[in-house]
C-alpha cells in the first residue's frame, strides 16, 4: 500500500517509522525533512492511504478531499469538530466512495486492554459494579509552550478520547443493554494548575444500567502512568502501566464468600510499545478489505466531548 503522511510532527514521525517504504510522500508546511508542503501537491494516483497527523482543525477538510477522492485514512484522535453534522457528511462520502476512514486509538491494541475487553464481555465478572481510569503524563510544560495545543479543553479531548473510547470497546451495549455510548457524562472538577487549558479533569457518569465510572486524565503526572480498576460481582481486574512505560501488569481477583483475600492470577509484560504496529496492520487489513468505517464512534466522542467542555467552561470559567 502506498501511503502519504499528512503532518510530521511527533505523531507524523511515529507513523512513519511503521510505515517504513510504503511512505510516497511526507506532507507537512514546515518540516525540512517534508517532501511536499500541501496535499494537492501531491497527485492522488501517486497514492491509496493517507495517515493524517495534523492539529484538529484542518482535519475535516482534509478527509473531505482525501476520501471523496476514494483514499483511505487513519487519521489521529480525536477527530472533532463543531458540528455533528461535518462528521456525518465525512461518512456519508466514505460510503460513497467505498474508502476506509479509521480514526486512530492505539490503546486499543494494548495486550492488555484486549485482556480486559474480553473478560468483562466474557461475562466471568458478573454485574460490573464500577470501572476507575487514571491516565497521566508529565507533558503541562510541552503544552504550555505550544500555541496550538495550550487551547480549548485541553487534556479533555487529549487524554480524555482515549478513556471514553476505551469505555465504548468494553462496553458496547447490545440485547437492550445500553452500552457506554447511551451513558451520561458529567465534570466533577477541571483544573488549570499549569496551562492556559485544563490540565487535570475528572469526569464521572453513574448509569442505572451500568457501573459506575470515574475517569481521571492529567497532563500533572511527572511519571507517565495509567491505571484502571474494574470491580464486579464475581471479583475484580486491574491494570497498571502500559507497555510503552512498562512493566504493565494485569491482575484477576476472584472474590471470596463471604469475605477474605482473593486469589490473584497475574500477567508482568516487559515489551516495547506493540500498538502502533498492531493499528496500522489493523488498518492495513479494513483498507484490503474495504470496509472498517468508524465515524459513527467518533460522532458520539465528539458530541460527548463538546458537552463535556461546555460544562467544564461553564462551571470552571473560560480559557486564560
Amino acid at each position: 500500500m502506498r501511503v502519504v503522511i499528512v503532518g510530521y510532527g511527533v505523531q507524523g514521525r511515529k507513523r512513519r517509522a511503521v510505515a517504513g517504504d510504503e511512505v510516497v510522500a511526507v506532507i507537512d508546511p514546515v518540516a525540512p525533512e517534508a517532501t511536499a508542503m500541501r496535499l494537492q501537491d501531491v497527485a492522488f494516483h501517486d497514492f491509496d492511504a493517507a495517515v493524517v497527523c495534523t492539529p484538529d482543525e484542518p482535519k475535516p477538510a482534509l478527509l473531505k478531499a482525501l476520501l471523496g477522492a476514494g483514499k483511505h485514512v487513519l487519521v489521529e484522535k480525536p477527530l472533532v469538530a463543531e458540528d455533528d453534522a461535518v462528521l456525518e457528511e465525512l461518512a456519508e462520502i466514505a460510503a460513497s466512495t467505498g474508502a476506509v476512514c479509521v480514526t486512530a486509538y492505539n490503546h486499543r491494541f494494548e495486550p492488555h486492554y484486549v485482556r480486559m475487553r474480553d473478560l468483562i464481555r466474557s461475562g466471568a465478572l458478573g454485574r460490573i459494579y464500577s470501572v476507575r481510569m487514571f491516565y497521566g503524563n508529565g507533558t503541562a510544560r510541552l503544552v504550555r509552550e505550544s500555541d496550538w495545543r495550550d487551547q480549548g479543553a485541553g487534556v479533555l479531548p487529549d487524554l480524555g478520547s482515549h478513556l471514553l473510547d476505551t469505555l465504548g470497546t468494553w462496553f458496547p451495549g447490545g440485547d437492550g443493554v445500553p452500552g457506554a455510548d447511551a451513558w451520561d457524562y458529567g465534570v466533577r472538577t477541571a483544573r488549570r494548575h499549569e496551562n492556559r487549558s485544563f490540565d487535570q479533569v475528572v469526569v464521572a457518569a453513574d448509569p442505572a444500567d451500568g457501573p459506575t465510572v470515574q475517569l481521571e486524565m492529567t497532563m500533572l503526572s511527572w511519571r507517565n502512568h495509567f491505571t484502571c480498576d474494574v470491580f464486579a460481582e464475581h471479583g475484580s481486574a486491574h491494570i497498571e502501566s502500559l507497555c510503552k512505560w512498562g512493566p504493565s501488569t494485569f491482575a484477576r481477583r476472584t472474590r471470596v464468600l463471604p469475605s477474605g483475600r482473593p486469589p490473584e492470577e497475574a500477567v508482568t509484560l516487559v515489551q516495547a510499545d506493540p500498538t502502533w504496529e498492531a493499528e496500522y496492520a489493523h488498518f492495513k487489513q479494513l483498507c484490503a478489505a474495504g470496509r472498517g468505517t468508524g465515524i459513527a464512534n467518533d460522532i458520539w466522542l465528539n458530541r460527548t466531548l463538546r458537552s463535556l467542555a461546555r460544562e467544564a467552561f461553564d462551571r470552571f470559567g473560560e480559557t486564560a
